[in-house]
């Protein structure tokens, strides 16, 4: 590891704790009404919309209505997505001419979900798939909807803490448009310019067609990108208008624009746990979220950081060094862009996990095992380590709930928190959110396990006949045929040969895939071939069983949170601003959600990892 990349990351951390109390409280300000500094501009606009929409400045909705609210909202957006996709040979602002062809009613269908989810998993290539308009209006649309539909959820959640003896938990209307209007649009509309002046192109001229030195044709793929590359990134959201994401240099273009977006992602969810603090009446509370949140996010990144910079040991026993010297970065730069480097990537790759964001700027596939292990292990937290705009700290305070019961039995009363009893409903719809996200993305697992391996093989078995070849699968069907003697199997009428490494790396590709779904996030290991009708529908599936099942327990949760009254804190109330309390949220998201994935992180990286330390992987 550099200096410079030390300096990089202790640069990150210092704006982030920085900026977390002033967005925070501005936040906080405009969800409960108040004045701000930007009131002058967007108050006017703000009526306009209510008056338009007929919605009902004052009205405070119970939460079985704001989750209906929520629901049709998201679900409405899906369907003209859906539609506008199949349709969009038919549509303006397509210069290269893409129909439907090039989004069948399967991954129509996964893309729609995708984006109405948050997730922004892509099974296309952008570039090649989708129109200027479909990028604009289908996909990017979504990640203002689905980013304000995020923060809404969070200050509905946070009002059932805030609130008592209430029955509602706000208007999801309001929320929606002052998210949108006051926190989302000022903030992309400064950051979509600086990435213009960053050299990142905003434009709907066609394609350019050039000729390179040696002669060939090339085709360099454009248009509108900084003004979806700021709210992608600000509303993590991460789905790249062009295939190779935050790593390609139009979305990317320099070392200022990579460390702007990986500051723009994590901004919101911080800020959110000072609004937390701020509307419960107790700062320190939302400092006690920060803290567990930012811990867990240090030692990942520290893990990801150190794994990627030791590289892979069997390189160096050929006698090639891995140490960063003035002539080579070292350490493991397979699929990494060398003008970032180690740090960038690997803080990239750390903060766009936890954040449910699913952006890149480096290949998570490429990575070593521990290296690897990081990702895939953010996904597993359900969203707690900051999380998406919103998702994260709803996550968490799904998970303080279940902290302070467990601190209940301990000390033998009545578990509290900001002044409410935790009883038996809270902790059951806390639970239920818990067990719905591993549940999900470990059915779906085992399920893609069984239907796109050949009959009668394992992906373990299938490795140790090729340890030979880097414990690497070919990808073909021929290669599947050669080792096993089996032809490909087959399922909802398609071919399967989806997995192209075998043995822990290939369980792991799948393994990420469904946590990636389930958790939202949509980053991908980028070694499955995901575009077929099984993974597109499967997979979409996951999306809106992470996204939904989720919310709706919570939104329960703090509908009822917001009837109680306020108990007064006794001698045996639990400090649940103190260090202590801190480590033992830690622990609980750690034991209690990612540890259910132990079995299956067993049979991926963590054997993966072993297998390299007995030089089996190059």
């Amino acid at each position: 590891m550099t200096a410079a990349g030390l300096l990089q990351i202790a640069a990150f951390g210092l704006l982030i704790l920085v900026a977390t109390k002033p967005l925070g409280v501005y936040m906080a300000r405009v969800f409960e009404g108040e004045r701000t500094l930007l009131s002058p501009a967007l108050r006017p606009l703000e009526r306009l919309v209510y008056r338009l929409t007929r919605v009902r400045e004052q009205e405070d909705m119970r939460w079985t209505t704001y989750g209906l609210a929520m629901l049709a909202f998201s679900i409405v957006g899906g369907l003209l997505t859906y539609a506008l996709l199949r349709c969009q040979g038919f549509l303006p602002l397509n210069p290269q001419h893409f129909s439907g062809k090039e989004m069948p009613p399967d991954l129509a269908f996964n893309t729609a979900m995708s984006f109405m989810t948050n997730t922004n998993w892509q099974n296309y290539s952008p570039e090649v798939t989708v129109s200027y308009l479909s990028n604009m209006v289908a996909l990017a649309m979504h990640n203002w909807m689905s980013a304000a539909t995020g923060i809404a959820v969070a200050i509905a959640v946070t009002r059932g803490f805030a609130r008592h003896s209430a029955e509602g938990l706000g208007s999801f209307w309001v929320d929606v448009t002052r998210g949108t209007l006051y926190v989302l649009l000022p903030i992309c509309l400064v950051y979509a310019l600086v990435l213009v002046g960053q050299g990142v192109p905003q434009s709907f001229a066609p394609y350019t067609h050039a000729t390179t030195v040696e002669g060939q044709a090339q085709t360099i793929a454009q248009g509108p990108i900084a003004s979806q590359e700021a709210i992608k990134m600000l509303g993590t959201n991460g789905g790249g208008f062009l295939n190779a994401n935050s790593a390609h240099p139009y979305e990317n273009p320099t070392p200022l624009s990579c460390f702007l977006q990986i500051l723009s992602i994590f901004l919101i969810p911080a800020g959110l746990t000072a609004t937390f603090g701020k509307m419960v009446g107790s700062p320190r509370q939302g400092w006690a979220l920060f803290a567990a949140m930012a811990l867990m996010f240090s030692i990942g990144l520290g893990v990801c950081t150190w794994a990627e910079a030791s590289g892979n040991p069997n390189v160096a026993r050929l006698g090639v060094s891995a140490a960063a010297t003035p002539d080579q970065p070292g350490g493991n730069m397979e699929g990494k862009e060398t003008r970032f480097g180690i740090a960038a990537s690997t803080l990239f790759a750390t903060v766009t996990t936890d954040a449910s964001c699913g952006a890149v700027n480096s290949m998570h596939d490429s990575y070593t095992p521990l290296g690897g292990f990081v990702p895939l292990f953010n996904l597993m937290c359900d969203e707690t380590i900051f999380g998406g705009v919103g998702a994260g700290l709803y996550g968490m305070l799904m998970y303080v709930v279940v902290a302070v019961f467990i601190a209940g039995l301990m000390v033998g009363r009545t578990p509290e928190y900001v002044g409410k009893k935790i009883e038996k409903y809270e902790v059951r719809m806390a639970i239920l959110a818990v067990l719905i996200l591993a549940a999900g993305a470990l059915f779906m697992q085992a399920l893609a396990s069984s239907c796109s391996l050949p009959p009668g093989n394992s992906p373990v078995t299938i490795t140790a006949a090729n340890r030979a070849q880097e414990g690497r699968l070919l990808s073909s069907a021929a290669a599947w045929n050669h080792v096993n003697n089996s032809s490909p199997s087959t399922f909802l009428g398609g071919t399967w040969n989806n997995v192209n490494n075998g043995g822990p790396h290939g369980f792991t590709e799948v393994l990420y895939a469904y946590s990636s779904a389930v958790g939202n996030n949509g980053s991908a290991f980028a070694g499955l071939t995901g575009n077929t009708p099984f993974y597109n529908l499967t997979l979409g599936l996951a999306m809106l069983i992470g996204r939904f099942l989720m919310i709706v327990p919570l939104l329960a949760m703090a509908g009822s949170l917001a009837r109680k009254r306020l108990v007064p804190a006794g001698a045996g109330t639990l400090h649940t601003d103190s260090a202590t309390f801190v480590l033992m949220l830690v622990a609980v998201v750690v034991v209690v959600g990612a540890l259910e994935y132990f079995p299956a992180m067993s049979l991926g990286p963590i054997v993966e990892h072993f297998q390299m330390l007995a030089g089996k992987l190059f």
